[in-house]
């Protein structure tokens, strides 16, 4: 059994017609439940000081409270509730139980997650912390892990990721991302990929085959894996054009390549707003069942 981490039990009010899928998390579990493989766990809370590692002290207490100024939430994207703070203490929790995992097991993943708009002492775009980035301290801390590397191929740049990490050598980030698209104001990954509107599968893919390489010539000890499926023709913000067996094959790539390094991998889920939502869950379902396939041969 592959164990996967789960938030979506936590709900918390957005207005009507707001742009993040709620819906999505769940469906994707549902999708997942009847292959038999998996164990879905309630992700746990993280608690502040670890978050704290990572991000500005008084940017996670005054989150946590409640006190931040409009123009700040604004910019996350997320009206303050008690629910979102629970959510976002669970995301980042099931990031932190699933490295752990991963040590033991090779792999784990939470269905969640991929929060990499966040900075240190700000969020955007659906983003408070940035969970990757506080495994990877935590990982630092108590497991004694040097190296990391973050693969990162949501469609918008991993802005936060790049930053908290631009002067840290240790740490490789890699982001596939839209050239035109959010961030406008885009920051320096150690590696960058920009793509043009309306890419599709095959030179997406060729690319990626060219770039995985660097990845494990950097002799990472452990592997975030931001699986985002927002490349996607039917999605609402991607403005790409890959296809759902596109992305499937973007996977297969991908951990085929984590799983023959052996460093443990660490998937997050990141984002996907196709209409219908659907189309997004379905591809997102199948990231976690590549990933039990190959580590189960």
């Amino acid at each position: 059994m592959h164990k996967l981490f789960y938030c979506d039990h936590h709900s918390f009010n957005l207005p009507d017609g707001h742009k993040f899928p709620t819906r999505k998390y769940r469906l994707t579990r549902d999708l997942l439940a009847p292959d038999g493989c998996f164990e879905f766990e309630r992700a746990p809370l993280a608690d502040s000081e670890t978050v704290m590692l990572a991000h500005d002290p008084e940017y996670v207490s005054r989150f946590i409270a409640g006190t931040l100024d409009a123009n700040v939430m604004r910019r996350i994207g997320f009206p303050w509730s008690r629910g979102l703070v629970d959510r976002t203490l669970a995301s980042v929790g099931g990031t932190l139980a699933a490295a752990q995992i991963a040590i033991e097991k090779g792999w784990c993943g939470n269905l969640a997650g991929g929060t990499h708009h966040a900075f240190y002492a700000e969020g955007a775009g659906f983003c408070v912390w940035n969970d990757m980035a506080i495994t990877i301290h935590a990982l630092r801390k108590h497991h004694g892990l040097t190296r990391f590397a973050v693969i990162d191929l949501d469609v918008h740049q991993g802005d936060g990721t790049a930053q908290m990490f631009a002067t840290d050598p240790d740490v490789l980030t890699l982001s596939f991302h839209g050239k035109n698209n959010f961030p406008f104001r885009k920051q320096t990954s150690k590696i960058d990929v920009a793509f043009e509107d309306h890419t599709g599968d095959t030179e997406y893919l060729r690319r990626l085959t060219e770039t995985l390489p660097l990845v494990f010539d950097f002799r990472p000890q452990a592997v975030f894996y931001q699986s985002g499926v927002d490349a996607l023709a039917s999605d609402r913000l991607g403005r790409m054009s890959l296809t759902a067996p596109g992305l499937a094959e973007r996977d297969r790539l991908v951990l085929t390549a984590c799983r023959n390094f052996g460093a443990p991998t660490i998937i997050t889920m990141g984002g996907g707003y196709s209409d219908p939502i659907e189309l997004s869950a379905a591809v997102h379902a199948e990231t976690y069942r590549t990933a039990a396939r190959l580590w189960a041969s």
